[in-house]
């Protein structure tokens, strides 16, 4: 089991995502101030860490991420902040979080990023290969095939299938798209995301009666060989 800290001074959004990280089967502690979430980051084992940017006292989110990185401590940090400003996110990754989470966010991405960042500490061989149904990607050749057909995909739509491959069964937002496949840390308001996932849809899904790749209407996409269910 992974064991997460949570430091939040609002005791319902910790409680929220306390109780829903905790169904996810991680073992969950809450710290309510920036003196104690220093105090238990610094002296405890943690897989991850959840971080409110805004604390009360003079112990704010970016003098832990700060005093954790200058102690020599690793631990993956997921800074959650009301401030979107791009400015912001900088100064939050200069300070050595390796995520940033603007608010309202919604459950499911808040999981997915945190999955990614205990799943990228974790000390393993890379699976060259990624499989759903018949569905089959090779990120050394940079091939995908379906059904033994090889699909002719352009370098944007392999990454973008890649990612959706390696988060399959999870639902992936926009902005979480945004980040992984283009790099971008901001919606630019263009159709661009919409526009490559018909592409992709076109390559992988036509053609076969069971489809793979999911629209979730208000979430974002989802790749997975059953329809997503969101009746939890």
């Amino acid at each position: 089991m992974h064991r997460c800290l949570i430091v939040e001074d609002d005791a319902r959004n910790a409680r929220y995502i306390a109780d829903g990280l905790r169904e996810l089967g991680y073992v969950v502690s809450v710290a309510g101030d920036g003196i104690e979430g220093l105090s238990r980051a610094m002296a405890e084992h943690w897989d991850v860490v959840v971080l409110d940017r805004m604390l009360p006292d003079d112990v704010d989110g970016l003098s832990i991420v700060s005093t954790l990185r200058g102690l020599g401590k690793q631990t993956p940090i997921l800074v959650l902040s009301a401030l979107s400003a791009i400015d912001e996110r900088v100064r939050g990754l200069q300070a050595g979080c390796d995520d940033y989470l603007t608010k309202p966010f919604g459950f499911s991405e808040l999981a997915a990023r945190i999955a990614a960042l205990v799943r990228r500490a974790q000390p393993g061989e890379v699976t060259p290969e990624l499989a759903l149904a018949d569905l089959r990607l090779n990120l050394l050749s940079r091939s995908a095939e379906r059904a033994g057909v090889p699909l002719q995909l352009q370098p944007r739509e392999f990454r973008l299938l890649a990612y959706l491959m390696a988060h399959a069964g999870q639902v992936v937002t926009r902005t979480m798209l945004l980040e992984a496949v283009w790099d971008l840390r901001f919606d630019p308001q263009t159709n661009v995301i919409d526009v490559h996932i018909s592409r992709l849809r076109n390559k992988v899904d036509r053609g076969h009666a069971a489809p793979l790749i999911h629209t979730v209407r208000g979430a974002g996409y989802a790749l997975a060989a059953e329809p997503p269910d969101l009746g939890r």
